[in-house]
């Protein structure tokens, strides 16, 4: 029983690894662990989500009782099947590291913020999306697998491993999409671990099951069985899918400035999809490959408790989302939205716009001699995300601002696809409580690192910090992110004084009001004593 302590031991190790109390580090370590976890995490729910596909599901009964029929006790079972889930784990983990080898987590973020892979992951998504609903089914080539199949034959360990190359070939169709999920989250991890973790996990994830049965095979008789239930699993993760690849078509149309996805745009077709979704969990609508629903002791058909319980997700989802085509913030889903400036119409906008005009002019009635100065380099492409507080976009401009009016500057280093950016901007920056003291007590720099706009052939420059080629105000904001806090990570707050000088560097994305209301007020402190 030796390799069933060994995987047990691995297991908790994982766990205690990434779960570990993140305060007990420093900022800048916490941050890199936390991102991490994250990562793994993200993993995890990946391959969970994929263990539950058709494909994959029916394979643990079959799988498990052939290692414990093959083997010659089960202790011998046992261990064929934990070699079984292992090599699973190496086989997905060495495809990350060879993709971190190969292209380098530079590179891999780099390529993650370019129109050409958020429209290719785009396509990707609607493709798997529309399988999942029935359309097509995507397979790799059979001799593919048949050639891999025939060395799995063997009862060794290359036998065993030649196996589980097979389950990953052959599963191929259900975990295709899953994996692209997880490929598009560790492009966006600026760790050098970060594909390998995620992919840990992942396999993690997959291969758990097959150990935990081989360890308690009665499980097996408890285990609900494969069926019609799985086909509605399937399809509503194509509805979910096609949901998703919208996200990724606003990155590229947010960073180019196409226009294609406003807010509102992208907003009536998730109420449509996520409301599809609801009808179909409700028996509504049919697809190819769908069973009836079940008839009671009348002879109607009749909807399950479970399942309408289920369909009550996607449309209260559904209704949820409505009041955000007038402006409503949507906390809960702003990470996925796309930026509030390409809203056409939005209330609250109006009303906070309002407000800052009331407070504008009341301050120059009250006498005050420094006049309040708008921004006006590359107003014509962005615009301010913070409610009720106007930000510049260039540093140098805000620099001069800040000058003039006696304030200090929150840099803002943000990005047009950063999740957690839109996140912060309304759990914390637009809190009234928030965005009166941004607007009162300092000018606000928003630097997007992933604007796409070309510089002037006058600005552009090589970098100091790592030889690039600086072209794109994106590339030289980020540039500029990396030299004064040693940083690529965003969101990220940092407040200097007029001179530029660093004030304070009030880190990432942390949604906690209080924790930054009480950074704001000791910068304005600190800024003080400068004119006493």
């Amino acid at each position: 029983m030796k390799i069933y302590r060994l995987f047990i031991t691995v297991i908790l190790s994982l766990i205690a690894l990434f779960f570990i109390d993140q305060n007990a580090t420093a900022q800048v370590v916490g941050a890199t662990q936390k991102t991490l976890s994250h990562t793994f995490l993200d993993g995890l729910r990946w391959g969970f989500i994929s263990v539950l596909q058709p494909c994959l599901y029916a394979m643990f009964p079959v799988t498990v009782t052939f290692f414990l029929k093959r083997s010659q006790s089960r202790a011998q079972g046992i261990k064929n099947a934990t070699l079984y889930s292992f090599s699973i784990i190496a086989i997905f983990t060495a495809f990350a590291f060879f993709l971190t080898l190969i292209f380098g987590k530079d590179t891999l973020y780099q390529i993650s913020t370019s129109a050409t892979f958020n429209i290719f992951v785009f396509i990707l998504f609607m493709v798997f999306g529309i399988s999942f609903l029935g359309a097509f089914e995507i397979t790799l080539p059979s001799s593919w697998t048949n050639k891999v199949d025939s060395k799995a034959s063997t009862n060794n360990f290359s036998g065993i491993f030649f196996m589980a190359l097979t389950l990953v070939l052959v599963s191929f169709s259900c975990t295709a999409p899953f994996i692209g999920n997880l490929l598009v989250d560790v492009t966006q991890q600026k760790e050098r671990l970060g594909p390998i973790i995620g992919f840990l996990g992942f396999s993690l994830a997959i291969a758990l099951p097959f150990a935990l049965f081989a360890f308690f095979p009665g499980l097996l008789n408890k285990i609900a069985k494969s069926g019609g239930w799985l086909n509605t699993l399937k399809v509503s993760f194509g509805f979910i899918e096609i949901a998703m690849a919208l996200k990724f078509l606003s990155n590229a149309d947010l960073a180019y400035h196409w226009r294609l996805l406003d807010r509102e745009v992208y907003l009536s077709l998730w109420i449509i999809i996520f409301g599809l979704l609801g009808f179909y969990l409700l028996g509504k609508l049919k697809f190819s490959h769908d069973d009836h629903l079940p008839l009671n002791d009348y002879g109607h058909p009749y909807l399950s408790v479970t399942r309408l319980l289920f369909a009550i997700i996607p449309l209260a989802f559904t209704v949820y989302m409505i009041p955000g085509l007038w402006g409503a913030p949507l906390n809960g889903i702003s990470g996925w939205l796309p930026e509030n400036k390409t809203q056409d119409f939005n209330l609250e906008k109006l009303i906070r716009n309002s407000q800052l005009s009331s407070s504008n002019n009341d301050s120059s009635n009250a006498g005050k001699t420094v006049a309040y100065i708008r921004p006006k380099k590359y107003t014509d492409i962005l615009a301010s995300e913070i409610a009720g507080v106007e930000t510049f976009f260039d540093f140098n401009e805000a620099i001069a601002a800040a000058r003039a009016m006696n304030k200090p500057v929150m840099i803002d280093f943000t990005g047009h696809s950063c999740a957690n950016c839109r996140k912060m901007e309304s759990e914390v920056l637009s809190k009234p409580e928030v965005s009166k003291r941004l607007h009162d007590d300092f000018v606000v720099v928003s630097l997007y690192v992933d604007e796409k706009r070309e510089l002037p052939d006058s600005e552009k420059y090589v970098s100091k910090f790592d030889q690039s080629s600086v072209n794109t105000v994106g590339a030289k904001n980020l540039d500029f992110e990396a030299t004064i806090a040693n940083s690529n990570a965003q969101p990220l707050y940092i407040f200097v004084d007029e001179s530029g000088k660093i004030i304070q560097n009030a880190g990432g994305y942390d949604p906690d009001i209080n924790r930054f209301i009480s950074i704001l007020n000791q910068v304005k402190a600190e800024n003080m004593k400068r004119f006493q």
